[in-house]
């Protein structure tokens, strides 16, 4: 297969937190844009100009009421979505690039987003998060928590 040129398809930059709470739960947010309503990560797409950080800032935010403090970088993951697969109806294929930190909170209160991509947002235990429905970024989440099954 010859690679795509890179005007060839889209490009998607996200950004994650790992974000735990003192008894070890994990923040998450109830994604409401695909098939059907399933939790996340928190956290979502990078606006063009924008730092990845001050985005998962915003993200987080936006999505769960919760600021927080950015950590460290903890991975970089790419893959490619068929035109075909896509959520939004599209002619290209897209490359995701999800960028995760670590994430503190620092203020604000949990609350659930209105007129956004999710819906709900709550801390749950990592036994409970793997009997939720769940993205894949999830798993990859738990894994960089070193929480895999």
């Amino acid at each position: 297969m010859t690679p795509l040129d890179y005007t060839g398809y889209d490009t998607r930059l996200t950004g994650y937190a790992l974000v735990r709470d003192e008894h070890g739960r994990i923040l998450l947010s109830r994604w409401v844009e695909g098939h059907k309503p399933t939790w996340t990560c928190p956290g979502g797409g990078i606006e063009f100009g924008e730092q990845v950080v001050d985005g998962i800032r915003r993200e987080l935010r936006e999505e769960t009421g919760c600021i927080v403090e950015v950590g460290r970088l903890l991975d970089v993951r790419t893959f490619e979505i068929p035109a075909e697969q896509r959520i939004r109806h599209a002619k290209r294929p897209m490359r995701a690039i999800q960028v995760f930190h670590t994430a503190a909170v620092t203020g604000g209160e949990l609350r659930f987003e209105t007129d956004g991509s999710s819906d709900m947002a709550g801390w749950f235990a990592p036994d409970e998060i793997r009997q939720m429905p769940h993205v894949s970024t999830v798993d990859h989440l738990l894994a960089l928590a070193g929480l895999d099954a």
